[in-house]
């Protein structure tokens, strides 16, 4: 048996306002999208903004079912709606995350394992990598270069 380690490279940037414009409006527009989020259940709003390659933004936010597991997150809202939107457009940038709590206070989100899955899977169909954007803890954000880092281990045809 051999141990071995597995590590992966992020960018921590100390808060939004030190992200590009681009990548500071694509946050922004997550963190408007919480807004819209319906989260009677959990409490914790999420919102989704995902770049395309052609500059135009496509937002999701999580949406909670009481016949759980009806419901969609943000990141699966916004990536399905862009695809079912602008099939011929399958070609995307980045994807910024927000989260807010039950008491409106913006907070951490990461996409889970079923995001992780899904956003992977468009990522092997363009060919070329999806930039992760998420909110952290304190208005810091987190950068990743490609989902696949998130989701070393995955399911792949």
């Amino acid at each position: 048996m051999a141990e071995k380690t597995l590590t992966i490279k992020y960018k921590e940037h100390s808060s939004i306002d030190s992200l590009s414009e681009t990548d500071k409006e694509l946050m922004l527009r997550a963190i408007a999208a919480t807004d819209g989020a319906y989260a009677p259940y959990s409490g914790f709003h999420v919102g989704a903004a995902l770049r395309l390659a052609d500059g135009s933004v496509v937002v999701g936010n999580n949406q909670e079912n009481a016949a759980y597991p009806s419901g969609l997150c943000a990141e699966r809202t916004a990536i399905f709606a862009a695809s079912a939107q602008r099939p011929a457009m399958r070609d995307y940038e980045a994807l910024a995350i927000a989260g807010r709590n039950a008491a409106g206070e913006l907070c951490e989100a990461s996409p889970c394992g079923a995001c992780r899955q899904a956003l992977l899977e468009y990522e092997q169909q363009q060919g070329h990598p999806l930039r992760v954007l998420c909110l952290l803890q304190g208005g810091a954000v987190r950068e990743v270069s490609s989902i696949a880092d998130l989701m070393p281990f995955c399911f792949s045809m």
